[in-house]
């Protein structure tokens, strides 16, 4: 994935509002069906420990991309799960995880 967006801004990161609501979700998608982690991961097209880690508290945010394609794949609009960090990153796209205190 390219570090910027169409406009070569850097990427926006989003955290996850509340893990509990993407479980919640999870259960009863838009489409009424309940999703696992691995049905949600293919369907996002992200890496299946990148939605466990959400779910664990491990990982907090993602980026933009990333957070739209969980967010479609509910059938939830991506406000809904995840809310600007007020950063963005000129990182290589990978997925951050929380620092350790």
């Amino acid at each position: 994935m390219d570090a910027y967006m169409s406009d070569h801004s850097p990427i926006p990161l989003l955290r996850l509002v509340n893990r509990d609501l993407l479980a919640t979700l999870m259960k009863r998608t838009g489409s009424g069906a309940s999703m696992s982690v691995r049905e949600l991961a293919t369907e996002a097209g992200v890496p299946r420990s990148t939605i466990g880690n959400l779910l664990s508290g491990g990982q907090e945010s993602v980026f933009y991309p990333t957070a739209c394609q969980i967010a479609a794949a509910i059938g939830v609009d991506v406000l809904i799960l995840f809310t600007p960090t007020g950063r963005s990153t000129r990182h290589s796209g990978r997925t951050r995880l929380k620092a350790a205190a």
